[in-house]
């Protein structure tokens, strides 16, 4: 017997041959997604600074203050014990880590305006993750703090504060900042997600920025703290952030390992913690 033909492809509405239909697109894996939307969130807020950079030099201003002023007035009257270094130079890694918190920790006010112009409803109808939408808005916002950490280093470097410019250690500090800033970012979005309103938002931020700079390593050793004042810098991500900058900047002994650790699993439980709550700030 002979093979039975195989029917002529269909014919279009002209009497033309219409052409097959093509494969529907593959779905990529999430190994691929998702660091592609980390990159693209990323871009998106180098674009923003690309675009407007008063942001950039108007928050530039207080942490020169701070080095200016406060470093050069408690290095004059030498009261605080910081292991034979200048007290300018013990206080400049605070000050980059006090600097790149306070950018992170408003993030969530973002959210929120995206939230009302729509843009989150759409981002999440995405098949995205939701943790991958965080993460990228973390990282993003760590994108930025690691500029504004730039320019306090020049800063600090233009007033006399002795820095380490090995290209390991300098990358080890943009690990730091990007870590800590991912989970000062994902506090805020938590914390959006229970406020859900830029008002409060603003608020709880103001509240809770300068008792975390205050309790933590950032103006004087943990040393000379209280006993209870010494459990909260002990819970508190910042003073982890700021041990490793000292180590990595200024080459003074630090817990590296831990710092990193530390930081890592905060930014991680950040993360977590406010995926869960992304979709209760969207309804």
């Amino acid at each position: 017997m002979s093979a039975v033909p195989a029917p002529p492809p269909p014919a279009s509405a002209d009497g033309s041959l219409a052409a097959p239909l093509a494969a529907p697109p593959k779905d990529r894996p999430a190994w691929r997604v998702v660091p592609a939307r980390l990159a693209a969130m990323c871009v998106v807020e180098l674009q923003k600074l690309r675009h407007d950079r008063t942001e950039l030099y108007t928050r530039a201003v207080q942490p020169a203050l701070w080095l200016l002023v406060f470093g050069e007035t408690f290095t004059r009257i030498n009261v605080i014990p910081t292991g034979g270094i200048p007290y300018r130079d013990y206080l400049a890694p605070g000050i980059i880590a006090q600097s790149t918190m306070f950018i992170a920790i408003f993030y969530g006010i973002h959210i929120i305006w995206e939230r009302d112009s729509g843009v989150l409803t759409k981002l999440l109808v995405t098949p995205t993750p939701r943790a991958a939408l965080v993460a990228g808005k973390a990282f993003a916002a760590g994108v930025k703090a690691i500029v504004q950490a730039a320019v306090v280093v020049v800063i600090a470097a233009l007033l006399g504060v002795h820095l380490g410019w090995h290209p390991l250690r300098l990358l080890g500090v943009v690990v730091t900042v990007l870590l800590g800033s991912a989970f000062f970012a994902c506090l805020s979005v938590t914390i959006a997600g229970i406020v859900r309103t830029r008002d409060r938002l603003m608020g709880f931020g103001q509240a809770i920025t300068m008792p975390l700079f205050f309790a933590s390593n950032a103006l004087y050793p943990t040393t000379t703290m209280p006993d209870w004042l010494q459990v909260v810098s002990a819970v508190n991500p910042l003073s982890y952030e700021v041990d490793a900058l000292r180590g990595l900047l200024l080459g003074v002994p630090a817990h590296l390992p831990l710092d990193f650790a530390v930081l890592a699993v905060a930014a991680a439980a950040g993360i977590t913690a406010a995926a869960a709550l992304l979709g209760r700030l969207a309804r």
